[in-house]
Formats: structure tokens, sequence, C-alpha cells
């Protein structure tokens, strides 16, 4: 273990019992071995080929979430984890699904198949992730004509695999990371993902990321995660870094907003978490600013 994680990796651990407050915070978001790709048809003018992964960006389906893609470059993000029409793919904690939205039927239309491992729901669970769970299977597993056959797993801190052992060709982790630190279950997704995996497989990482001259809070409160630790974190549980990527960078982002990353959109928080909105602040510098700056990291399990 060096020198960078021997400071953190205890608070770490003692900050497990804050896994019910930090995983709601999430419920405000709404190479060798691959598989053989499986081509897709040319463009046509009247739009993208069915089937096609700018067919899933485009769906009407999406009517809502469109506004967002701008600032968070789904084609782009997925094109460089190499998402493939046939893959099986796990995603940690996809919240209300808004790259659900477009994967599953992505996959659903290529022979592929998608594995939301959602919040656990057991006995003592948060009832605000209970409610987000039940609104998520609602919507996407009662259209199995666009969004197919989707499965549901389950992370956290006493969840079991999230997908049988070996199966997954790719592993999302998007934005999430901060709150598992808070919970103490960072090092477990990682583990999770790992097991998930087949050898060769994807890992891909989205999150709001911390610069390196600024201190790294082991709770990760403000919601932002050094790139180094992350990094770290892969490599412990036997990742092998590929590439990064800055297609979600935001260079006018400067971390140290009032109330975390949440003061940016798309919560747009003008009081803490919780407490009655402030309608005296002032939002017009954060919303200038734009969604957060986030790191888009690639790493590989060996074969």
């Amino acid at each position: 273990m060096n020198d960078l994680n021997k400071g953190w990796r205890p608070l770490l651990s003692r900050r497990a019992v804050l896994s019910g407050v930090a995983a709601s915070a999430l419920l405000g978001l709404a190479a060798c071995g691959e598989k053989e790709e499986t081509a897709e048809p040319p463009a046509t003018p009247d739009g993208p080929p069915k089937g096609s992964l700018e067919w899933a960006v485009a769906g009407p389906w999406r009517a809502q979430d469109k506004a967002r893609d701008a600032a968070r470059h789904p084609m782009e993000t997925l094109r460089f984890f190499g998402l493939q029409p046939r893959f099986t793919v796990v995603d940690f904690w996809p919240g209300s699904g808004w790259y659900t939205e477009i994967i599953a039927p992505y996959l659903a239309e290529g022979a592929g198949h998608y594995i939301a491992a959602g919040f656990q729901t057991g006995p003592g669970a948060d009832p605000a992730q209970v409610q987000l769970m039940a609104a998520f299977q609602q919507r996407f597993t009662n259209d199995r004509k666009l969004y197919g056959e989707i499965e549901l797993s389950a992370f956290g801190a006493t969840s079991g695999p999230v997908a049988p052992a070996g199966t997954a060709d790719l592993v999302l982790f998007m934005r999430n990371l901060h709150i598992w630190m808070a919970s103490g279950i960072a090092e477990k997704a990682f583990a999770d993902a790992w097991a998930a995996l087949r050898p060769g497989g994807i890992l891909g990482v989205e999150q709001h990321r911390l610069g390196p001259d600024q201190d790294q809070d082991p709770a990760a409160a403000n919601g932002y995660v050094q790139e180094a630790f992350v990094r770290q974190l892969a490599a412990e549980a036997g990742f092998a870094f590929v590439a990064a990527s800055e297609i979600n960078a935001n260079e006018r982002d400067t971390k140290d907003h009032p109330f975390g990353v949440d003061t940016l959109p798309p919560l747009r928080l003008t009081a803490p978490r919780g407490t009655a909105p402030d309608p005296t602040f002032d939002r017009a510098k954060y919303d200038e600013i734009g969604e957060s700056d986030r790191m888009t990291l690639k790493f590989r399990k060996p074969e």
C-alpha cells in the first residue's frame, strides 16, 4: 500500500456508518478476449439506423433528458469505453436511469444484456432508495420491446455478486464513487466489478474530479475525488489502467462551491441538502460554470 493510501483507508472504513446518508445523495439525480464486434449499418438520410448507438442516443423516448447531452457527452463517453451491441454491461447504481435509456435499447437491439446493479432494498434500507428502485423497475422492466430483458441486481455494503462471475464485458461507475467513499464501500465496488468482469473486460469510470493540488476529503463530502486516488483503488483491485479522456472535462469548474458539486447543474442547490432552498442565493456564476469537471477513465481486467 503506498503513501497516498495510508492516510485515507482507515478513515474510509470509519465512514461506513454514513452509508444511508451518502447513498441518499444520489437520489437527487433523478483488446484481447473481447466479443466479436457487430458492425452497425450505415446511416440513412432518414436518421440513424435502428440499433446503432446514434439511434439510441437520439431516441424520442429520451425527450426529457436530451438537454444534458451537451454536458454529459453520452455518445463519446460510451464509445471511449468501447461499448458494443453484444456486450453484457453491468451499470452500478444507475439512479433514475439516465444512461439506462441509452444502453438498454442499444443492447436489446444488438443481442446484448444490461444488468442494473441498484441499491440494496432489503430490511433497513433507506426508504428513498427503495422508492427510486421501484420507479426504476416500473419504468424499465415493463417495456421489454424497447429496453429488452433488463436484469436487476444490487450493490451495497452487504450485497452479493452483481453478476455471475466472469460474465460482464463492461462495468460502469458513473459519478457514484464519492458516495461509496462516504459509505466505506468504494473498495468493495472495485472488487465486485473485478469479480463480474471476464478477463479482458473493461471498467469505465466517470467521476467529479478534484484538482491534484486540492486536499482529498476521505469521505468526498463535496463530491469531488482525485484522479490519482481512483487509479490507486483500481490498481489495488487488480485493474490495469488503459486510458483517460477529457471528454467530460470542464475547466470552468473551480470545485470550491458552497454546497459541493450539487451547487452546479443539474441539482442547483441553494442551501445545504435537507434544508429549505434559499431564494436569495445568487446562482448566476454556478449556472455559468455548468456541470462539473469530470475524469473519464478506462481500466481493463488483465487476461
